[in-house]
């Protein structure tokens, strides 16, 4: 499954962007005053073939759940439970991201790829509320600062989850994707991927997470460069990245990256989580870059070392770093607009309005 899907991305499309251009041109408002709304329009008509591309909607969030190994290196405050209690607070609708997602009317997908407690909701199908899906690899990963956090077949299981789901969501008719996460401890592989794919010093790529101490923060940077140092990951092998330092969210999110890019569906990136799965998705499929949307600027630093490796430029900057697909949802709007501008906007000769 990943060989084929990375197989089916194609580049964007010329002739779709260059009529896209030309679109934005002929309508009735000077060039370029949409700012950066204007080039997004034209790359996701590249994405689709077509000039107008379809409206981004409806939207599904799909958040990827996964404990970590190195939780036991005191990377973070918060006991490896709260995962599991979070999960039941999403499909009971009553997490920052549900409350998001009503308001944008996008529909919520949890994925189960690595917990390590039992969780205290079951499987669900109920397509009017949050969806819960088990596809548990393993009870969370190793410890990386001891091993590798997963092996390749677990890393490959976890990247085709995510393709899978990235399936499932547009076959039932989304047409944008947005990625979302949770897991306690996430960030510290977050900023060894991003460490191990873009080439900044670990010091660069690491932050507080939600909020720890200097004396946790500076023990976190300590082991995302021991992580690195033990493993030595080949940026050029993002299945091994993913292995060596990477969780099963991680893993599973790159997959609905490459789902979606396979797809030409656009796939709105939440923060530094998300980032870090989309640089494993570019290493797999360059082309998969022209699917990706930045949601936002998260405050921690290695989502910014992230975005300016992929050439990505965030659509808003709030200093959020709650995950959850939240900043997502809060941008597509934003993506909304610039694509119902090339649908909707008169141009000069249509409206009977003089150029300059």
């Amino acid at each position: 499954m990943l060989e084929s899907t990375v197989a089916a991305i194609r580049p964007l499309d010329e002739a779709a962007m260059a009529a896209a251009r030309e679109l934005q041109g002929r309508l009735t408002k000077p060039a370029g005053s949409l700012g950066a709304l204007e080039p997004l329009s034209v790359r996701l008509a590249g994405l689709a073939g077509t000039c107008p591309p379809p409206l981004p909607e409806p939207a599904a969030v799909a958040i990827f759940a996964g404990d970590h190994g190195v939780h036991a290196q005191g990377v973070t405050p918060w006991p490896q439970e709260v995962t599991a209690q979070m999960i039941a607070n999403f499909v009971a609708g009553g997490a920052v991201v549900n409350a998001f997602a009503r308001q944008a009317g996008a529909s919520v997908t949890v994925v189960d790829v690595g917990v390590a407690t039992p969780l205290p909701v079951e499987p669900t199908a109920d397509p009017a509320g949050p969806r819960l899906v088990a596809a548990n690899v393993r009870p969370g990963t190793r410890d990386l600062t001891v091993t590798a956090a997963l092996t390749r077949d677990e890393a490959r299981a976890a990247v085709e989850t995510g393709i899978r789901i990235a399936g499932e969501l547009v076959d039932a008719g989304a047409g944008i994707l947005l990625t979302g996460d949770m897991g306690i401890g996430n960030t510290t592989p977050a900023a060894a991927l991003i460490a191990a794919l873009t080439g900044v010093d670990p010091a660069a790529a690491t932050g507080r997470g939600t909020g720890v101490d200097d004396e946790t923060y500076a023990r976190k940077v300590g082991v995302v460069r021991a992580a690195l140092d033990r493993h030595a990951p080949d940026p050029a092998d993002p299945l091994g990245v993913l292995a060596a330092v990477g969780g099963l969210e991680h893993a599973a999110l790159a997959g609905l990256v490459l789902g979606a890019a396979a797809r030409r569906v656009p796939v709105l990136l939440d923060g530094v989580i998300a980032v870090s799965a989309a640089l494993a998705a570019a290493a797999f499929a360059p082309d998969a870059v022209g699917a990706m949307v930045a949601g936002h600027r998260s405050a921690e630093p290695g989502a910014t070392a992230a975005l300016r490796h992929l050439g990505l430029d965030p659509l808003i900057d709030l200093g959020l770093r709650l995950g959850e697909g939240t900043g997502a949802l809060l941008a597509l709007p934003v993506v909304t607009g610039a694509v119902r501008v090339l649908h909707e906007v008169a141009t000069f000769d249509s409206a009977g309005v003089a150029e300059k």
